[in-house]
Parts: structure tokens; C-alpha cells; sequence
């Protein structure tokens, strides 16, 4: 544990951005404007097409839906990603951030195309639905509805792919993995080999210290996080059960890589969860940045480097033997 007690240096570039980002908040609260879900959505949509300006191309990108049997008809829309079609590659599945209110298939379309470049994997990213429209449980059980029906949906279209599956989620995408990778242990038909949660939210009940001493001034604020779990559990939901910080781990629970940031106020619940999962003897990999904020990824034109490093090892972690 004496790296998350390490004392990150947040970059120059970093810096300026974090003060713009207070600057904002002081003039929201100042004004008694409150918090909206249409301009969540539109800020981070914002943030990631300003800073993330290299778009790889794929060779085959694909709009399709998953069909479940659980929601009324209801189809799950998905986005293929296969960067090498006359190859059948495994499968990764991912979940968007956004605090399950923002973010969508198209807002991280770059974020998606590196993941598949990164890893060579066929990449799907899921377009669930999102709070306070579709509150908790919505979004995770679309996503479950994916992971189970994802290779149907695959035979359907006739895709090359190999039958191996893993997971991949950010922020909120990332809890919604992990309470996934919970519920699906085990499950007859369903073997997830891997998952990669990015600085994940993991913790309902806001326990951890580092959601008080960072709450402030670093891109994701407390205040922020209140307000959107609010809006995502709306029938008094008890949100340590919802937490897979707190979930029983069972056999058959994937091997696992975890990416925390030293300047996020998410940091240490990702490190507690490291821990747990390592005690219960499950093979997990950790990476630390302790110089990053919360969604570094999106802010990639301000810190290339440690964003191409993460993926480098998102991508040996899905392809180690």
C-alpha cells in the first residue's frame, strides 16, 4: 500500500487545466447555477474531442444491437471495432464512462479505436442506457445483456472471432464491469477471462478516504459524485450491496487490471479493491500514475505519453499467456 501514500506532481500542463476547471466550478457555484444532466453530457463530450485528437483508423467499424431476453424486445446498441477482419480475434467488451448519466458509443468512438489498436482484440462498445431516464439497474443489466448475447450477435453477422471474452470499462463504465464480472461468475455459457477497470468507480458509499481529501479541485469533485449517484439510485437502492467493492467474489472471477490515478478521488477505492481481490487469490495487475487525475484518458493531448504507456499495458495484459 505505500505506493497510493506516494506524493504525486501533477505536470505543468495538468495544472493549468485543473485551475481553468476550478476557475468554472467557483463561477457555477457562484452564479447558484446547478448541475444538469444535458450539460454533463455536453462537457464531457467537449473535453474528449478537445483533447483527444488522434483518431486512429480501424479497418472495420460496425453499428449493430444485442438482443436480450429480459427487456421487453428491448436491443442493446453495440459498435464493433475489428482491426484485422480476416483474423478471428477475441472479444472485448467495453463500458463508457461518464458517471452513468454522460458519455456514449460516439463521445468515446477515439477511446474505443485505441483500446482495438492497443490490444488487437475486436472491440464492443456498448451504448447502454443512462440515468436519471434509465436509473440503476438499467445500464448494468444492459451491459450483462451484451456480454451473454454478444457471440449470437457475432454468428449472426458472420465475424470472424475466436470464442474468448473480456471486459473493459471507465469511470462509471468501469463499476458497472465490475458489478458485471460479479454477477456472471460462474454462469454456465459465460467465461470472462479478463476485465480492465480505468480509474473505476467502485464504492457507492462514497468510504474511502481519498473521496474526502481530493474532493476538491481535480477535475471529478465530491460534490459532483453526490450528485450523480443521487440521480443513478432512485428507489433507495442499499448502495454498499450495489458496490462491487463490497460484492462477494466467486469462483470463477477473471484475472483482473486495475488503473488508478494519485491525484483521483476514486484512487483508493481502486486500491482497495486491488487488495481484496489479491487476498481472495485472484491474479490481478495494478498501475498506478500517481502524477494523473481522474480521466486522464480524455485529456490525452496533455499527457501523450502516460496515455500511450496505459494502453501499452492494458493491451500486454489482455495478451499475456
Amino acid at each position: 500500500m505505500t505506493e497510493m501514500k506516494r506524493e504525486g506532481v501533477l505536470p505543468k500542463l495538468l495544472r493549468d487545466l485543473m485551475a481553468q476547471a476550478r476557475y468554472a466550478e467557483e463561477k457555477r457555484q457562484s452564479q447558484d447555477i446547478d448541475y444538469t444532466p444535458a450539460g454533463m453530457r455536453e462537457n464531457l463530450d467537449m473535453m474528449i474531442r478537445r483533447f483527444v485528437t488522434r483518431i486512429p483508423p480501424i479497418e472495420w467499424v460496425h453499428d449493430t444491437s444485442v438482443a436480450g431476453n429480459g427487456h421487453a424486445g428491448f436491443e442493446v446498441p453495440v459498435r464493433l471495432y475489428d482491426p484485422c477482419p480476416n483474423e478471428p480475434l477475441p472479444v472485448l467488451v467495453f463500458a463508457h464512462g461518464g458517471g452513468h448519466m454522460a458519455g456514449s458509443v460516439s463521445a468515446y468512438d477515439p477511446i474505443a479505436r485505441k483500446l482495438a489498436e492497443a490490444t488487437g482484440w475486436l472491440v464492443v462498445s456498448v451504448e447502454y442506457r443512462l440515468a436519471p431516464e434509465y436509473p440503476y439497474p438499467t445500464g448494468l443489466n444492459d451491459l450483462v445483456t451484451v456480454i451473454r448475447g454478444i457471440h449470437a450477435t457475432l454468428d449472426r453477422l458472420g465475424v470472424a472471432y475466436q470464442r474468448r471474452l473480456a471486459m473493459a470499462g471507465d469511470s462509471g463504465g468501469a463499476a458497472i464491469t465490475a458489478s458485471a464480472a460479479h454477477r456472471l461468475a460462474g454462469e454456465s455459457g459465460v467465461a470472462i477471462e479478463r476485465q480492465v477497470l480505468i480509474y473505476p468507480s467502485l464504492d457507492y458509499t462514497l468510504s474511502c478516504e481519498s473521496i474526502d481529501t481530493l474532493a476538491k479541485g481535480y477535475l471529478l469533485e465530491r460534490d459532483r459524485i453526490v450528485w450523480l449517484f443521487d440521480r443513478y439510485f432512485q428507489q433507495a437502492e442499499d448502495r454498499r450491496t450495489a458496490s462491487p467493492l463490497f460484492m462477494t467474489l466467486s469462483e470463477g472471477f477473471p484475472q483482473t487490471f486495475v488503473l488508478t490515478a494519485g491525484y483521483c478521488p476514486l484512487r483508493d477505492e481502486g486500491f482497495a479493491y486491488v487488495e481484496r481481490l489479491r487476498n481472495a487469490g485472484i491474479a490481478v495487475m495494478h498501475r498506478h500514475e500517481p502524477d494523473m487525475v481522474h480521466a486522464f484518458l480524455n485529456l490525452e493531448d496533455v499527457v501523450p505519453e502516460v496515455c500511450a504507456a496505459c494502453y501499452d499495458a492494458i493491451g500486454h495484459f489482455l495478451n499475456a499467456e
